[in-house]
């Protein structure tokens, strides 16, 4: 329940601290507006964590570069095109409330990170896929075009004047996410707001506007001139957020998340009376829950596993291709581990994600079946060996994933699992503090396999290489003496 006596408080306090005071001096001084707006005085309201310090002004950007000159030890421009200038400004930004999650952006070095826009009024031309930028005169006229209510609230500096002129409060009170303006026309200026609403339905859990909502279904084709690295950043912070399965859900009811990632809705598979299985929709939002909660416990000051959680929400994307009716009633998937690891890179690649968060998702959606099968039957140390060499750097996050992809509501089945996995952990860790695990190398480098059978560098080095490596895999560690007598062995029976 919102206090708003409390709100003020937090309020007030926020513009007492050294960065906000010195800046509202300095604008005061050069005889300009200024006003922390939108993320940080909500919080502030809510009792969340004020860590982000972002300002909009009547100045224009040479004029605000002008300004925080004297009084940042750095300052950044790149978004002077939309208005906006970045500095590190001294003194220390508002401290996070206890018991929060929320990370600082205060740099190393001492200061705040600050950003600091003039008004303005931005939209699509409906063609383009970057929006255009308008300056704008007043405070007023700058909130509402903003993306929601409660990010349309400004607090005047030095002078503490709240400023909310489309009913934020009153939505923060409510638990509701509204738009200024008819949402045709805000989600008309920029269709990713539409994607802004699951993120902050998710990260303050509230409610959207039927309004809003039913806005987002009508306009979700507009999406289309919107970048895909711009949909990316989006979907990011919604999975950076710690109940993402709200959003998620918003997105697939309106059916915009049709428009950028498909492959998620298209998990609603078709089930009739004869042929029945697991909803795979409702488990991959289970798993990407369960997946978070596990994240959490085992790192718990670690920033969100973003790779991680794309795994979990696309690990079984390949099931609708892989489907098979049995005429005796069931359904089979083979392979959907293979074809989804494939879909979800070429999605990956589309909305623009990098390589290696690419790499990692397509690996950890290929390898989340295989431990399954130790669940039927113990595995020799080779087994395990290989499990591990498999996964490389990943064995961490597919601990998680498998762990995270049991969702039977059979207690019994459950347990069997989750004893079996603490197993294979178990012999994971004994077998590295005997062998060195991680390193997985044979007793022998491509030099030294050259120099023991007086070869060229060539195809038969590496097949020598994977040779000795099955050993590893297979016996453990070998002597180098052992490693040559064996290498010589399976040389000669090559003829």
């Amino acid at each position: 329940m919102l206090n708003m006596a409390e709100g003020i408080v937090r309020l007030g306090a926020l513009a007492e601290s050294p960065v906000v005071d010195t800046l509202a001096r300095a604008f005061a001084d050069a005889g300009f507006d200024l006003a922390i707006v939108g993320g940080p005085v909500r919080d502030a309201l809510l009792g969340r964590a004020t860590n982000d310090l972002d300002f909009t002004t009547d100045a224009r950007p040479d004029d605000i570069l002008r300004i925080v000159k004297p009084i940042s030890t750095a300052q950044w421009d790149i978004g002077r095109a939309f208005g906006t200038i970045g500095a590190k400004v001294a003194g220390e930004s508002p401290r996070p409330l206890p018991g929060s999650r929320a990370r600082s952006r205060e740099p190393r070095g001492g200061g705040a990170q600050v950003e600091i826009t003039t008004y303005r009024a931005d939209s699509y031309d409906g063609v383009t896929r970057k929006p255009t930028v308008e300056f704008g005169d007043t405070l007023e006229a700058d909130l509402v075009r903003r993306d929601f209510t409660v990010n349309a609230m400004a607090l005047r500096v030095p002078g503490r004047t709240l400023v909310d002129p489309t009913g934020g409060v009153e939505d923060l009170v409510a638990r509701r996410l509204r738009t200024p303006a008819d949402p045709a026309i805000s989600f008309g200026d920029d269709p990713l707001r539409m994607l802004r609403a699951a993120r902050f339905s998710s990260q303050l859990e509230f409610d959207v506007d039927p309004a809003t909502v039913a806005a987002m279904a009508e306009l979700r084709a507009t999406l289309s001139i919107v970048s895909p690295e711009r949909i990316q950043g989006e979907l990011v912070r919604l999975l950076q957020t710690d109940d993402p399965v709200r959003g998620i859900r918003l997105l697939v009811e309106t059916g915009l998340i049709d428009e950028f990632l498909p492959e998620v809705p298209a998990l609603r598979l078709e089930v009739d009376e004869h042929h029945h299985h697991k909803d795979v929709y409702e488990h991959s939002l289970t798993v990407l829950r369960q997946a978070i909660d596990l994240e959490q416990a085992r790192n718990p000051d670690a920033a969100p596993d973003v790779p991680l959680r794309l795994a979990a929400l696309l690990h079984d994307i390949g099931k609708p291709a892989t489907r098979r009716l049995e005429p005796n009633g069931g359904v089979t998937f083979y392979h959907h581990d293979i074809k989804g690891a494939r879909l979800a890179r070429k999605r990956l690649q589309a909305l623009r994600f990098d390589v290696d968060t690419m790499t990692v998702v397509a690996r950890l959606i290929e390898l989340h079946l295989r431990f399954f099968g130790y669940s039927e039957g113990t595995w020799t140390d080779s087994a395990v060996r290989r499990y591990v060499r498999d996964a490389g750097d990943e064995l961490e996050r597919l601990h998680i994933l498998t762990r995270a992809d049991v969702t039977t509501r059979n207690a019994k089945k459950a347990g069997r699992l989750a004893r079996a996995y603490d197993d294979i952990e178990r012999r994971i860790s004994e077998l590295a503090d005997q062998e060195q695990l991680d390193a997985m190398r044979p007793a022998l480098d491509g030099n030294r396999i050259q120099e023991v059978l007086g070869i060229p560098p060539g195809r038969e080095v590496g097949e020598a290489y994977r040779f000795l490596l099955d050993l590893r895999l297979d016996e453990g560690i070998l002597s180098e003496d052992d490693a040559e007598r064996r290498l010589r062995e399976w040389w000669a029976a090559r003829g």
